[in-house]
C-alpha cells in the first residue's frame, strides 16, 4: 500500500486552484450566451434554448465545483491518516512493544542462569503476564496502523479521481462557453456539454459513495482494535501493566 505524501498534497492544491479557475470559466458562460443572442438576427426559436443551454451548464458547473469544495475539506485526512499510521507502526509505538515482548519472553531472561530457588521461581511466574500484554498491545497497533494506511490510500485516490473530474468539467465549461459564443453552433454539440456535465457530476457521487465504502470498513477494523484496547485479559490487575513483583 504505497502512499506519497508529496503526490497527495500536490493533488490538493491542483484541485484548490481548479476550483478558482472552474469558477472563472462559470462567470464567462453568461455573457458569452447574453452577447451571442442579443442580436436582431437572432430569433426566440434559437435564442431561447441557448439560455437555457446556458443555464443548465452554469447549474451544473456549480454543482461540481461546490461538491469538490465540500469534499476538500477533508483534505488534510490522508496525510494524517498515514503520518499517523506511521507512528503505530514505527519505533514509537509498536517498535517499543514488541522490544519488550522479547525482552521479557522466558527464553530471553537472563536472571534464572544465575539465579534459583524459591524467589526465582516466583519471578519467572509474575514476569510471564509482560509479553503477553506487550503482545496484545503490539496486535492492535498493527491493526490501526494497517486500517489508517488504507484509509489514507483511499483517501489518495479519491482526491486524484476528483481532480481528474474537475480537470474534465474544467475543459467542458470552457467549449461550452466558446459554444454558446459562436454564430454558428451545433445542438447535438451543446447537448453533448450538458451530458458530459451531468456525467462528471454522477462520477462525483460515485466516488464519494465508494470512499464512504473504504472507510466504513475500515471504521469496523477501528473498532476491533478498540474492543481488544478495553479487553483486560491480558492486564488482569485493573487494567494496569502487569506487575513483575510478587
Amino acid at each position: 500500500m504505497a502512499f506519497n505524501v508529496a503526490q497527495t498534497q500536490a493533488t490538493v492544491e491542483k484541485l484548490n486552484s481548479g476550483v478558482t479557475k472552474m469558477s472563472a470559466k462559470l462567470d464567462l458562460i453568461g455573457p458569452a450566451v447574453e452577447k451571442a443572442v442579443n442580436h436582431w438576427y437572432v430569433p426566440d426559436a434559437i435564442a431561447k434554448p441557448l439560455i437555457w443551454f446556458a443555464n443548465k451548464m452554469i447549474e451544473l458547473g456549480c454543482w461540481i465545483r461546490d461538491k469538490v469544495v465540500e469534499c476538500l475539506k477533508g483534505a488534510a485526512a490522508p496525510v494524517m491518516f498515514y503520518l499517523d499510521a506511521q507512528e503505530w507502526e514505527g519505533p514509537q509505538i509498536r517498535g517499543k512493544v514488541s522490544g519488550v515482548a522479547g525482552n521479557v519472553a522466558g527464553e530471553s531472561l537472563k536472571a534464572p542462569l544465575s539465579w534459583t530457588g524459591d524467589g526465582a521461581t516466583a519471578y519467572v511466574g509474575a514476569v510471564k503476564g509482560q509479553p503477553i500484554a506487550a503482545t496484545q498491545i503490539e496486535t492492535s497497533s498493527d491493526k490501526l496502523a494497517t486500517a489508517l494506511t488504507l484509509c489514507a490510500v483511499a483517501g489518495a485516490a479519491f482526491y486524484l479521481a476528483l481532480l481528474a473530474v474537475l480537470i474534465k468539467a474544467i475543459v467542458i465549461m470552457i467549449a461550452a462557453a466558446a459554444a454558446a459564443a459562436s454564430v454558428v453552433f451545433s445542438w447535438a454539440g451543446l447537448l453533448a456539454a450538458v451530458g458530459e456535465a451531468v456525467s462528471d457530476a454522477g462520477i462525483i457521487t460515485g466516488l464519494v459513495v465508494a470512499l464512504v465504502g473504504v472507510l466504513t470498513a475500515q471504521a469496523g477494523q477501528m473498532a476491533v482494535a478498540k474492543g481488544e484496547a478495553n479487553d483486560n485479559s491480558a492486564f488482569p490487575q485493573g487494567g494496569k501493566w502487569p506487575s513483575a513483583t510478587v
